[in-house]
């Protein structure tokens, strides 16, 4: 019985590690003076930034601990209130958040981020923001395609340069920090993902990441899922993709199914593959 109680005294202990060093605390991460990543908790990676008189936060985690970690930490480093929130796009570990967020807080997106949010599912459930008690925490404010959000005399552009991993993704720049948050816009560590049920699409997704480098002239690049990176980085996963999908039109002609074609690629790339596939035929 003793043998037993020691066991499983173990295997709670080895479980509690294990949830510990999945989910850990909610840090900031410092770019530069005012402007942070949000990292760890549940959900993507984020970013905070500070202005002469308030505060704004990109993305909102998924779960309420990690929402009050998030506030902790902002108050650490700065009495301001908070009083803008950007969704870069719609996924649950990017929205879950606001509602654990205070009504005060304006909420901002693409308008196309916003209207994801209120289609079903990918398995068909209707979306929670459907309910009434939840409507506030949708994105109040919502652009087409640029808005500048100022706090004090402090300049945040909001741009969306076309389809890619959804509808709505947005870009948030910084240009004094030369700095972008682009949400699930650039994977580096996985393939990318493409939320084809989305509307997302890989052949736009390539097209819209070069428009972003005319158009700013970030030298940071923050993203959900990624580690900081620069233009170099970004250009390389654009030629990636490209080559990717050049491969897949270069099987496809040769009559190849979409199974047979995902064995001439690495098995985590499955999913990219298919949404070229599929993609292409809407090409024809």
């Amino acid at each position: 019985m003793k043998r037993c109680l020691l066991i499983f005294t173990a295997f709670l202990f080895a479980l509690s590690a294990f949830a510990q060093q999945q989910t850990q605390p909610v840090r900031l991460g410092k770019i530069s003076e005012g402007l942070y990543q949000v990292l760890d908790g549940r959900g993507a990676t984020g970013g905070v930034y500070i202005g002469d008189n308030s505060v704004l936060v990109i993305d909102s985690k998924m779960d309420k601990p990690s929402v009050d970690q998030t506030i902790e930490e902002i108050k650490k480093v700065t009495d301001k209130p908070i009083k803008f929130l950007v969704n870069t796009h719609s996924d649950g570990d990017h929205v879950a958040g606001n509602k654990f967020f205070p009504q005060s807080v304006v909420f901002i997106s693409q308008e196309n981020c916003r209207k994801e949010m209120l289609l079903p599912g990918r398995g068909g459930a209707p979306s929670e923001w459907t309910k009434p008690e939840l409507m506030p925490f949708l994105p109040a404010i919502t652009f087409r395609d640029k808005m500048d959000i100022y706090l004090g005399a402090k300049k945040v552009e909001l741009w969306y340069f076309g389809v890619g991993h959804t509808t709505g993704d947005a870009v948030v720049y910084f240009p004094e920090e030369k700095a972008a948050f682009l949400g699930d816009q650039l994977f580096l560590t996985r393939p990318q993902l493409i939320h084809s049920y989305k509307g997302g699409n890989s052949f736009e997704h390539v097209k819209t990441l070069t428009k972003m480098l005319v158009a700013i002239d970030a030298e940071k690049f923050c993203s959900g899922h990624s580690e900081i990176t620069d233009r170099a980085a970004v250009t390389k996963h654009i030629e990636e993709i490209k080559q990717m999908q050049e491969k897949v039109k270069s099987l496809a002609k040769q009559n190849k199914t979409i199974d047979e074609i995902k064995k001439e690629f690495e098995q985590n790339q499955s999913a990219l593959v298919e949404s070229i596939c599929n993609e292409l035929k809407t090409l024809k």
